[in-house]
């Protein structure tokens, strides 16, 4: 049995579909998660979303333990949590970071990342259509390392 794909997502990102729609859009996260599993052709997915940073810090935890990939939209936390960056450290498969927003084309706040460093890839500006993507590419990246598959 194959090991899941987390799927990780920051704070307000419940609030999708509302939220700011000339940036993130009118898709909803329950349309995101749809995608994410539609892209993953049955390879099990676990989909998470909060708005506290001690929680997405466990789920990363929890992906070292028991994940084949990270695929993570760490949102405001981009920015400011180193905790959440030492905790991706420790994985040691693919991660991808990502963005609904080109996050280099926003105020400058918003272009210094934590996570970009330790990332194995980045994707960002795409819109929700970036998950679907990013879902696709983690999986060709656990295919070409068999062990965390």
């Amino acid at each position: 049995m194959s090991k899941p794909i987390y799927i990780l997502n920051g704070p307000n990102l419940n609030r999708l579909g509302t939220r700011e729609p000339e940036i993130y859009g009118r898709t909803t996260l329950a349309e995101v998660e749809a995608m994410c599993r539609e892209a993953a052709s049955g390879h099990t997915i676990v989909f998470r979303q909060s708005n506290r940073e001690y929680e997405i810090i466990e789920w990363v935890h929890e992906a070292i333990d028991e994940g084949s990939g990270i695929i993570i939209n760490p949102a405001a936390f981009t920015f400011t949590s180193m905790a959440i960056m030492d905790a991706l450290k420790m994985f040691p498969g693919p991660m991808i970071e990502l963005h609904i927003s080109n996050i280099h084309r926003r105020e400058q706040i918003y272009h210094k990342s934590y996570v970009s460093p330790i990332a194995t890839a980045v994707i960002a500006g795409l819109g929700t259509k970036g998950y679907p993507i990013a879902v696709q590419a983690i999986l060709d990246m656990i295919s070409q390392s068999p062990a965390r598959a």
